[in-house]
C-alpha cells in the first residue's frame, strides 16, 4: 500500500499542481511563500539542535504553543513548525516565541519532502494528534529521525477507516517511538492499530493560555454595545448559521465568528434575506442598536469576542463536524454552549457536562433556551465558569509530564 501511494503521488504531478492552483485561486494556498509546499525553504536553518513540530491547522497549532515556547525557553533547541492552512501560517506568525520558526509542511510527496528534510535536517520530529502523511513518515524512518506522536487522538471514524488497512497503520505507527495520548480512548485505539509505546499525559489543550486581544479594540466594541444583551456562535459551520438566526431572540446581538471567514459575506446575505439588519466587520462596520447580527468575520480575533460575551456557542458541534475547544470561552469568562457533535473534544466535553460547566443543545429551540436562559442567569454562567476553571487547572499538569516524556529524546541529541 505504501509503495503503491508513492508511485500514486510520483506520478500524479499534474493532478497536484492542478489541485494547489485551485486551492491559490480560492485564497487557501500562499501565493507568497508557495515554493514551501514544493519542500523549497524561505528560511536558513539555524545551527545546532532542531526539533520540528508538524501541527496540520489552527486548532492543532493553539494546543502546541505551549509545548513550543517550553522548548524554545528550557532547552538549546531551535523549534521549527509547520502546518498546511493560510489561516495557521498567520496565527503562527503572530504568536511564535523568538528562536521558533514557521514553514508550510510539504505536500506529501516523496521528492518534496525528501528537499524539505535534505534542507532542515530535523534531530526530532513531533507530530501532532493524528495526520498520517505516508511519504513523509516513510522518509523520516529512512533517514532514522526520531519521532514522537503528541497529543494524540483518534476519532471513532479515523479508527474504522484505519482498522481496513491495518498493516499499513501498524506500519506508519512504527515510525514513532513514543506516542502521547489525549486520552485512555485514543491509547487504546492507537495500540489496537499497532502503536507499541503509548502513553496518557492528556490533552495539551488543557494547558493553551487564554487568546489574546487588542485592549484598544475591545473598549471601542464595549463602547459601541454599551449594556446591549451579546452572546457569540464562534467557529460557526457551513448549517449553523441558519440554526443561530433562529435561535436569536429579540432585544439580544448575536455575534457571529465563522470558521472559515470568507464565508462572512454569504452569511451576511442568508440573514438580511431573512429580514435581519446585520453588520459585517471585514467592512470596518461596528454593530449598531437596530442590527440583530454582527457577523465578525476576520481572522485571529476570538479572545476579542470571548472578553466580549458572557455566553459562547462553539460551532462544529450542531452539525457533524467534530467540535471545538470548549475551554477557550471558559479562560476568558464566557459559559459555554454546544451541540452533540463533539468527536474531536469528546472526553473534554464528557468532563465539562458532567462537572456542570456546560450546556448541551441540539437544535435551535433548545440553544435559544440555553443562550436566553444563561443570559438572565448570571449567577448559573458564575457557577459554570467556575465549574471549568476548576476543571482546566486539575489538568495542568499535561505540559509539565509531555516535557518529561520528551525530555530523553532531547537529552540524547543535545
Amino acid at each position: 500500500m505504501l509503495a503503491l501511494y508513492r508511485a500514486l503521488t510520483d506520478a500524479g504531478l499534474p493532478l497536484i499542481r492542478l489541485v494547489l492552483a485551485r486551492r491559490m485561486r480560492r485564497g487557501r494556498e500562499d501565493a507568497e511563500r508557495f515554493a514551501e509546499r514544493m519542500g523549497e525553504a524561505s528560511r536558513t536553518r539555524p545551527d545546532g539542535l532542531l526539533v520540528w513540530i508538524h501541527a496540520a491547522s489552527v486548532g492543532e497549532s493553539l494546543s502546541v504553543l505551549p509545548l513550543v515556547d517550553r522548548l524554545v525557553r528550557d532547552t538549546k533547541a531551535n523549534v521549527l513548525v509547520t502546518t498546511g492552512t493560510v489561516t495557521s501560517a498567520r496565527l503562527l506568525v503572530e504568536r511564535l516565541p523568538e528562536g521558533a520558526i514557521h514553514q508550510y509542511a510539504p505536500v506529501d510527496r516523496a521528492a518534496w519532502v525528501d528537499r524539505f528534510l535534505d534542507h532542515w535536517r530535523p534531530d526530532l520530529a513531533l507530530w501532532v494528534e493524528s495526520e498520517f502523511w505516508p511519504n513523509t513518515l516513510t522518509a523520516l524512518a529512512a533517514r532514522h529521525i526520531e519521532a514522537v506522536l503528541v497529543n494524540a487522538r483518534m476519532s471513532p471514524r479515523s479508527f474504522a477507516r484505519w482498522r481496513r488497512v491495518r498493516g499499513t497503520i501498524k506500519e506508519l505507527l512504527a515510525t514513532f517511538s513514543l506516542c502521547l495520548a489525549q486520552t485512555e480512548d485514543d491509547a487504546a485505539a492507537l495500540r489496537a492499530l499497532g502503536a507499541a509505546n503509548v502513553s496518557v499525559p492528556g490533552n495539551l489543550k488543557f494547558a493553551a493560555d487564554p487568546l489574546p486581544c487588542d485592549a484598544l479594540e475591545l473598549a471601542r466594541l464595549e463602547g459601541a454595545l454599551g449594556s446591549r444583551p451579546r452572546w457569540l456562535a464562534a467557529s460557526t459551520h457551513a448549517g449553523e448559521e441558519e440554526i443561530v438566526a433562529a435561535a436569536r431572540r429579540n432585544g439580544a446581538l448575536a455575534i457571529v465568528v465563522p470558521r472559515h471567514p470568507q464565508r462572512g459575506g454569504e452569511i451576511a446575505a442568508m440573514l438580511r434575506a431573512k429580514g435581519h439588519r446585520v453588520a459585517v466587520r471585514s467592512e470596518a462596520a461596528l454593530p449598531g442598536a437596530e442590527d440583530s447580527f454582527y457577523v465578525a468575520d476576520t481572522m485571529g480575533e476570538l479572545g476579542l469576542f470571548f472578553r466580549l460575551t458572557p455566553v459562547a456557542f462553539m460551532g462544529g458541534s450542531l452539525v457533524p463536524h467534530g467540535g471545538q475547544n470548549l475551554l477557550e470561552p471558559v479562560r476568558l469568562g464566557a459559559a459555554v454552549v454546544h451541540g452533540p457533535h463533539m468527536t474531536n473534544f469528546r472526553e473534554m466535553a464528557r468532563e465539562m457536562d458532567s462537572a456542570g460547566a456546560a450546556m448541551v443543545v441540539d437544535d435551535a429551540a433548545s440553544l435559544a433556551d440555553a443562550v436566553h436562559g444563561l443570559l438572565a442567569d448570571p449567577a448559573r454562567r458564575a457557577r459554570m465558569t467556575e465549574a471549568a476553571s476548576k476543571l482546566a487547572a486539575g489538568k495542568a499538569r499535561v505540559l509539565d509530564e509531555t516535557i518529561a516524556a520528551l525530555a530523553p529524546y532531547l537529552h540524547a541529541r543535545a
